[in-house]
């Protein structure tokens, strides 16, 4: 079962955390209990939340490095059951603190599972890079969640990416999967995006899922006020495809469950 999904590409830019805050939101405002945890030292998933890094004492920095118990980092939001665990600069520290220690890349799993059972899905935004902070994202994952910008270069890296989950599916964590590809800044006016779409279907078919994001001035705007787009502007094409993403991962993993 895909519990705990980790959003991660080293490429900047291409809607990971946009992603990841608006996927976790509309998780929750479909009823399920959710956590968000901000891995990413530039904590854009926090303030995407409405959550000032700034004033937040203790974050996932604290946590892995083991001085803080994971129940007393999490934050409430506007969504009554989305929940954060949010970043700060600080966590950039983690990366030289741990490099010495025996089982460095199993740090986040360990956080998680203090708290896993108080909650239905667990959404982890990575860094823009292959570090030991996505390292122990994919770790702690069920299964990994790719977004794919459709424009120029998209495909460059991937190949990267999909190759480090494999080995640490090999050495560390053999249950993680790929979740699903996800096709993010769409304009169907341009031929570049539908070309990148296309040879996106036909290289990873069943991977790439049907819902697809499309460019939205709203979506761009609502980080800057702390609120995902589904609270934000909940009648927008980003919000109605972020609804749609997390129905048709929910659908997936419904017939998952009655395959058996």
């Amino acid at each position: 079962m895909e519990k705990t999904i980790c959003i991660a590409n080293q490429k900047g830019g291409v809607g990971k955390t946009t992603t990841a805050v608006n996927l976790a939101a509309a998780f929750a405002v479909l009823g399920k209990k959710t956590l968000l945890l901000d891995c990413d030292p530039q904590a854009n998933a926090t303030t995407g939340v409405g959550i000032n890094k700034r004033k937040v004492e203790k974050t996932i920095y604290h946590g892995l490095i083991g001085q803080t118990p994971a129940a007393e980092l999490i934050h409430d939001t506007e969504i009554e059951t989305l929940k954060v665990i949010p970043s700060q600069v600080e966590l950039i520290g983690f990366e030289v603190e741990m490099m010495a220690e025996e089982g460095r890349e199993q740090e986040m799993k360990n956080l998680i599972r203090e708290i896993s059972d108080r909650f239905d899905h667990i959404i982890i935004d990575c860094p823009p890079s292959l570090s030991l902070l996505t390292v122990n994202a994919m770790t702690a994952a069920d299964a990994l969640l790719i977004p794919l910008q459709c424009e120029f270069y998209a495909l460059e890296g991937l190949g990267q990416l999909v190759g480090t989950m494999k080995r640490i599916r090999n050495k560390l964590n053999p249950k993680l999967k790929i979740a699903g590809i996800l096709l993010t800044m769409y304009d169907q006016r341009t031929n570049l995006a539908r070309q990148v779409a296309d040879d996106a279907r036909q290289f990873f078919k069943e991977l790439i899922y049907e819902t697809v994001i499309p460019r939205n001035v709203r979506l761009g705007e609502s980080p800057s006020f702390g609120k995902p787009i589904i609270l934000y502007e909940p009648s927008s094409i980003g919000a109605q495809s972020y609804k749609a993403l997390a129905g048709e991962i929910l659908e997936s993993r419904a017939k998952e469950s009655t395959a058996y």
